[in-house]
């Protein structure tokens, strides 16, 4: 029937068959998410196994998102600094940092470098699981493997974020203050001053529930990646590279509506 098309319809066909694809994607991402969020919030759970993932998840990617904090808060002082005094308004440098810091910059970063480390690797590890039929004998065993697999990465990730975020967030400031102090002779005690009464708990909040969503994404991607990949070992190399690109996107696209949300509600 493709023949039967006239020439000049078919940029009409394309775009109509990569629309259906992705919502037919986007239709099964909705179920396997649905399907992660009922296996985590309904017995069993496998406590156990969520702490492991825990340490997993946010202890050992502590250091990474560590070091991308503190120059990242460097970094934005420098810029802030730079730009300020053009206008006169060095003395915004703290207020500025803090604010972009624990609102926008603490999150979106530390959920960054976790899609990198974390999405991948749960890609990578489901996805040998599935081409070697670990996850079929699961379900020989009357596993459920959304329940012992997905869910307690999903949790772990959920729950790991907003630690690291938080902790990002004073390391990030710190890097701030030490650029603000060592090269722009800042005063260190009002540059402290200036963070701590310019900084809110709503700032701080809702950079925690951006957190929090942002882990269930990564965790999500990598499960549902990885348990859809195909084709041996180039086929896990793959569902590794997708489920870092589609958290990245992801990511940047729930921080944009979580952004313009908390605008219009006042947080």
């Amino acid at each position: 029937m493709g023949a039967d098309i006239p020439i000049f319809l078919k940029p009409f066909q394309w775009v109509g068959a990569a629309t259906l694809s992705i919502l037919q994607e986007a239709g099964r991402l909705a179920a396997f998410a649905g399907r992660v969020k009922i296996a985590a919030i309904t017995p069993p759970l496998y406590v156990m196994e969520i702490l492991r993932q825990i340490i997993r998840i946010g202890y050992f990617s502590l250091p990474v998102v560590g070091l991308t904090a503190i120059f990242t808060g460097a970094a934005l002082a420098l810029n802030i600094y730079v730009g300020g005094s053009r206008f006169n308004a060095e003395q915004f440098v703290p207020n500025i940092v803090v604010l972009g810091i624990t609102r926008e910059l603490g999150p979106v970063l530390a959920a960054l470098m976790l899609a990198g480390r974390v999405s991948a690797g749960i890609a990578a590890e489901i996805g040998t699981m599935k081409v070697t039929e670990q996850i079929d004998a699961l379900h020989t065993l009357s596993t459920d493997p959304f329940r012992y697999l997905y869910a307690p990465r999903f949790w772990a990730a959920v729950l790991s974020l907003p630690i690291l975020v938080f902790i990002a967030d004073i390391i990030g400031v710190y890097g701030g203050y030490l650029v603000s102090t060592g090269t722009l002779d800042f005063s260190g005690s009002l540059y402290i001053r200036n963070t701590m009464n310019y900084v809110t708990s709503s700032d701080i909040a809702g950079g925690m529930i951006k957190a929090a969503i942002f882990g269930g994404i990564v965790a999500l991607m990598g499960c549902y990646h990885g348990s859809n990949s195909r084709g041996g070992a180039s086929g896990v190399g793959r569902a590794a590279t997708l489920a870092v690109v589609s958290s990245a996107v992801l990511i940047f696209f729930s921080n944009f509506l979580l952004t313009t949300l908390f605008a219009r509600i006042g947080l």
